[in-house]
């Protein structure tokens, strides 16, 4: 199993939403959303998988 890597403490789950509500690249989106489930609370195995937005934001719910 691999060492545990901590997360940086300037960040917060809302500013890497609205981070990846800028960013016009897919990929950062995605990973910047993985990171703010997990900055939320969320497990990081559930952020390597989370694909609906109702994970990542709580309350969302699809069109």
């Amino acid at each position: 199993m691999g060492s545990r890597i901590s997360l940086r403490d300037d960040f917060d789950a809302w500013a890497l939403r609205r981070l990846a509500d800028q960013s016009r690249d897919a990929n950062q989106t995605r990973r910047l959303l993985a990171l703010a489930s997990i900055y939320g609370g969320g497990k990081r195995l559930e952020a390597a998988g989370a694909r609906e937005p109702a994970v990542l934001y709580p309350g969302a719910t699809r069109p």
